[in-house]
């Protein structure tokens, strides 16, 4: 493969003018970053010609996997007819009412609008905002906390950060006033002898007792997503997203997930709440949206909530520039009419998807490094674990697991660590042969590990 320049010139001007995200870019700067050129299917080259087989889907975002001509040429018609225009002075366009008619086609019913943003950051600002509009359109101006969980994402920006539960990005300036938040249902982390089902139960009814401890009259919303991503692809017991649902309905609380990363097909589902069997007021979305192409988010109101905003509401101050952006919007018709027509999310659910499950089983049900494994679909988790009948956890588990994803790299394969769990998500579209070579790389990078911490 020719480039137009050597890699170490690429990295020295990255590190003249980038900060990366959750990096010490000084370090980082000190290592030299791998230079991305090109992608096709769930492969990617960097500038030396290395190839990797992309286990994260970049970062959850492409379920088509890279090199779609049809999105590619989606883009590149719109750029030629209308490449902007916006949402403001009373205007709309052909693309995103398009994409409106078809996104809810494939939702449940009971959802009728949506707010278009760039990201999933964005849709999480977008939500606290207007889950507080409703409330006031009602009358109830202090119903405005919003709870959240622990160690849960939803973005990087301040609001988005606040929503979220990780601590160390609330030590760097991520809060705001009226945000809290309970334990996430992180089971092989409980220290008891609850069975999954009493677990899921108790960690639940924590959300009860904060709206109680806070008043059931100020509390606007809880979000959560239906299993944690970034948190670690934390998958909760059955009874916990039930128990969840009821308690917010008793209290009249406003029941928000992020579908941010489990939308469009990630779960066999087209949205993971369907796969856990609960009923959200919102659904915040994005990458698998525009499977990464093209930068676009979305917050989803139910007919409940839009009929509030529009019937009653007058004038809502909000807005983006890049709202509905066209040319994101047509990428997005190519991307939901592909995963629809061609059967992906079906393929995901019946095929593809439990015959990733089934290996990762098969190969890692008893390794020593390994303690449980969680996931469904195209996502999942190998928790790694001193021992696995007592669910202890190494004291150093960040450093094993990330020891483990820099092999993985090495092996060639992109997989993520968080705290003691290697995750995975590769492209919806993956063949059982992607698959083999995905959980081989794994399971050496695993084996290599385990070796260098006297495990194997």
């Amino acid at each position: 493969m020719t480039t137009s320049r050597e890699t170490r010139d690429y990295q020295a001007a990255d590190a003249a003018h980038h900060i990366h995200a959750f990096v010490d870019q000084k370090a980082l700067n000190d290592e030299g970053p791998r230079v991305m050129v090109r992608g096709d299917r769930l492969h990617l080259w960097d500038n030396d010609g290395r190839r990797y087989l992309d286990g994260m889907s970049g970062l959850w975002c492409t379920n088509l996997g890279y090199g779609r001509k049809d999105l590619n040429a989606a883009a590149s018609r719109q750029l030629e007819q209308l490449p902007y225009y916006n949402m403001f002075f009373h205007t709309t366009h052909p693309q995103v009412i398009e994409l409106s008619e078809l996104l809810f086609s494939l939702l449940p019913g009971h959802y009728s609008h949506a707010i278009y943003t760039n990201s999933g950051s964005e849709a999480n600002e977008v939500l606290i905002r207007t889950v507080r509009r409703y409330w006031q359109v009602l009358g109830k101006p202090e119903k405005k906390i919003m709870i959240g969980r622990w160690n849960g994402y939803h973005g990087s920006t301040l609001a988005a950060t606040a929503l979220g539960g990780m601590k160390f990005m609330h030590e760097m300036g991520g809060m705001i006033p009226d945000i809290a938040h309970i334990d996430e249902p992180y089971f092989f982390a409980h220290e008891g002898n609850l069975t999954p089902a009493e677990f899921g139960l108790r960690a639940a009814q924590q959300l009860e007792a904060k709206i109680l401890e806070l008043g059931a009259d100020k509390v606007a919303g809880f979000i959560a997503e239906p299993f944690q991503g970034a948190g670690g692809m934390i998958f909760p017991p059955e009874s916990y997203w039930p128990e969840i649902q009821r308690i917010c309905r008793k209290y009249d609380v406003l029941l928000c997930a992020d579908e941010v990363i489990g939308g469009f097909g990630r779960t066999g589902e087209w949205f993971a709440h369907e796969y856990f069997g609960f009923e959200p007021d919102t659904l915040s979305i994005a990458k698998g949206l525009t499977s990464g192409y093209i930068p676009m988010g979305g917050l989803i109101l139910s007919k409940k909530m839009a009929d509030v905003l529009v019937e009653q509401g007058g004038v809502f101050a909000h807005g983006l520039t890049y709202s509905g952006h066209p040319v994101a919007a047509a990428v997005a018709i190519a991307n939901l009419k592909a995963l629809r027509d061609e059967g992906v999310v079906t393929r995901v659910k019946d095929d593809i998807g439990p015959y990733l499950q089934q290996c990762l089983r098969e190969v890692f049900g008893n390794h020593p490094l390994v303690g449980d494994i969680q996931g469904t679909g195209m996502v999942a988790a190998l928790q790694l674990a001193e021992d696995k009948a007592t669910r202890k956890r190494f004291a150093n588990e960040n450093d094993i697991a990330w020891r483990c994803r820099t092999i993985g790299f090495e092996e060639g394969v992109i997989i993520r660590s968080t705290l003691g769990r290697m995750i995975m998500a590769p492209a919806l579209i993956a063949s059982r042969e992607e698959i083999d070579e995905l959980v081989g790389k794994i399971l050496k990078a695993v084996d290599r590990t385990a070796q260098e911490y006297g495990r194997l």
